[in-house]
């Protein structure tokens, strides 16, 4: 069955302190992770598996992507499922876990932000399974980083196409934003659901 791009057109116009421009660009992203990912797994149903190899073969390459275009379409996902206009605020649950784990939710927000200063890819808030505690996690590239065991519970898009448009260089101001647009109602949503 197909991959299928959600339509996030409704962050159009809601978002403080992302353009419409900004977000058309990024969800046209979004769209090609998708379409690649569809691409792959059509061309994986027939490529030749007998001649697989290390350096170079049709199958071989298709399964390095693979996980390159699955996680940039899910982890989109869940980065535009975490954004709306009226961010709410963290629950008390979500908020006694993240005390928990780094001491204070001011600290898991400096943790997040130096997290998103260090990488051109991605940081993922997770529910690890391994200890139970709150961690966020740096990606290089969309499948380079992520521990096993993890239930993401935010996805913050750190590549220079979510928002270079409206902060230019200024990668601090894009994370000021996108902290005011958390919808941290989903995020407790997704919290919840591990109990």
């Amino acid at each position: 069955m197909p991959h299928v791009a959600k339509d996030f057109n409704h962050l159009k116009g809601a978002l403080d302190g992302f353009s419409d421009k900004q977000l058309d660009a990024h969800l046209f992203l979004y769209g090609g992770y998708v379409a690649k990912l569809n691409e792959i797994e059509e061309k994986l149903r027939s490529a030749d598996r007998s001649k697989a190899n290390y350096s170079f073969n049709e199958f071989s390459e298709l399964k390095r992507r693979e996980a390159v275009a699955f996680n940039g379409t899910y982890l989109h996902q869940l980065y535009f499922e975490n954004l709306a206009a009226k961010g709410g605020e963290p629950s008390d649950a979500f908020k006694a876990a993240v005390t928990a784990a780094f001491g204070s939710w001011d600290a898991y927000v400096a943790d997040l932000k130096g997290s998103a200063a260090s990488t051109p890819g991605w940081v993922l808030t997770t529910r690890n399974r391994v200890d139970g505690a709150i961690h966020n996690y740096i990606m290089y590239e969309h499948h380079i980083g992520l521990p096993a065991h993890q239930d993401i519970l935010l996805a913050l898009d750190c590549w220079e196409h979510a928002f270079f448009i409206d902060f230019g260089v200024k990668k601090a101001d894009y994370l000021a934003a996108f902290l005011k647009n958390v919808t941290w109602t989903e995020v407790n949503a997704r919290f919840a659901a591990l109990k």
